[in-house]
Parts: C-alpha cells; sequence; structure tokens
C-alpha cells in the first residue's frame, strides 16, 4: 500500500509517502514552522511525490493528523488531502495528533503508560492517556495543566507532545518521575503515515478533532460544521 500522509496541525508542515510493502518511508520533508502552512504545504506536497516517484494516481490512500491543534493549519491539511483525494478519486483517513505522537511508543510494547500533550494555551494542554498497549486510560480531552498532572497516579510513564516538557516541568514531586520525555514540535509523519495505513476510512474520518471550538470562527464553514461531530 502507497500512503500519501500529511501534517499540518501544529508547528511543522510535513508530508511522506509510505510503502508498506517494504515498510520504507520512501520520500519525506518537513518544515518546521508556526505560521505560513496554507503557502508552504502544496508545493511541498509536489516535491515529495516528485521525489517518490509516485503519482497521484498511484496511490492506495491519504492520512491527514485532525488535531488537536491550531485552528488555521488543520484547516490547510484537511483541505489539501480531500482535494487530493477527490482528484486522485482515493481513500483519505483522518488520525489525531494526541495518537501520531503516542505511536512510536507503543509500537515499542512497553509495559508503561504514554501521556501525549499538546500545548492548548492559557494554562491548558490536550491531552490523552493509553497503557502500553494502546488501549485508553484517559480518553482526549483538554483541561488544567494542574488537572492532567493527575495521571501521575498511573505511575512511571512516558511523555510525549509539544507540551511534555511543560508537565515535566511541573511534575508532582512525590510521583515516579517520567521514563522519557519527549517534547518535539510535532508527530513524526512517517507515524502518521504508518497509522494511515492500520485505521479504515469509515471509522476514522477526515474532519476536525478541536475538542474544543476554535477562537476564530468562520461564517458557514463546512469544516467547522463537520467538527461539530467531533468536538467535546
Amino acid at each position: 500500500m502507497l500512503i500519501l500522509a500529511i501534517d499540518t496541525a501544529l508547528d511543522a508542515c510535513a508530508a511522506g509517502v509510505l510503502d508498506t510493502d517494504t515498510g520504507t518511508l520512501i520520500a519525506q520533508e518537513s518544515q518546521a514552522m508556526k505560521r505560513g502552512h496554507a503557502e508552504a504545504l502544496m508545493p511541498l506536497i509536489a516535491r515529495v511525490i516528485q521525489e517518490s516517484g509516485v503519482t497521484f494516481a498511484g496511490l492506495d490512500r491519504i492520512a491527514v493528523t485532525t488535531g488537536p491543534g491550531s485552528f488555521t493549519g488543520l484547516r490547510v491539511g484537511l483541505s489539501a488531502a480531500r482535494g487530493i483525494a477527490l482528484a486522485a478519486n482515493k481513500p483519505v483517513v483522518g488520525l489525531t495528533t494526541l495518537t501520531a505522537y503516542a505511536a512510536p511508543i507503543v509500537s515499542q510494547n512497553g509495559e508503561q503508560a504514554v501521556i501525549s500533550a499538546i500545548d492548548a494555551r492559557h494554562d491548558q494542554v490536550y491531552f490523552q492517556v493509553v497503557a502500553g498497549n494502546g488501549s485508553a486510560l484517559v480518553q482526549p480531552r483538554v483541561a488544567p495543566i494542574e488537572e492532567a498532572l493527575d495521571v501521575s497516579r498511573f505511575g512511571a510513564m512516558h511523555l510525549v507532545g509539544n507540551a511534555a516538557g511543560i508537565l515535566a516541568e511541573r511534575w508532582t514531586a512525590d510521583a515516579p518521575p517520567p521514563i522519557s520525555v519527549d517534547a518535539q514540535p510535532a508527530p513524526d509523519i512517517a507515524w502518521v503515515a504508518w497509522l494511515g495505513a492500520a485505521v479504515s476510512p469509515d471509522t476514522a474520518p477526515a474532519r476536525p478533532f478541536y475538542l474544543r471550538a476554535p477562537d476564530a470562527k468562520l461564517p458557514n464553514d463546512p469544516l467547522q460544521r463537520a467538527s461539530q461531530h467531533s468536538a467535546s
């Protein structure tokens, strides 16, 4: 299976092409950026496709991160993924940024839990907790940092996400310290692709996963309306 993965949810603009038959990410590019995704994404995708030697028609699936993350960034990635899928007549799937952050550690089949945390500003984080086998311990939510720190009750655990360092700095003093702290600014595009290969378009729709209403709202926005079914 050939997967085009796209991520613009956080502080990177990234794309990659995964060949699951060989287990190889045959092309990828990632640019660190806090804004400007709209201008950068399509040229970046064009370069990745050219490097891969695969045509859009030759792809089997498109995968894209759905959030939580930047409202503007998410719209850019989702719009591009949907447009390519429509033009190439290919299925498109969506993966949350929280799951993409946790995937590399879960893949190691460890015993310790993993908390994925993303800075939601205003002293809050988006977060979820999964066991070492990937089963849910705390469902995705947005909460004050102090409330999120209650996850220390699960014992020694891995911290991942762009807010991992924030949690580590304020970790409960009498709790077991984190096993690892990986504060990368965005998920690894390779894992976005692998997750995209593992899920079904029927159960992993490419629509925004905000967890809370965006600060800016656009009138008659189809992505906004679609997000109402997944926000909580």
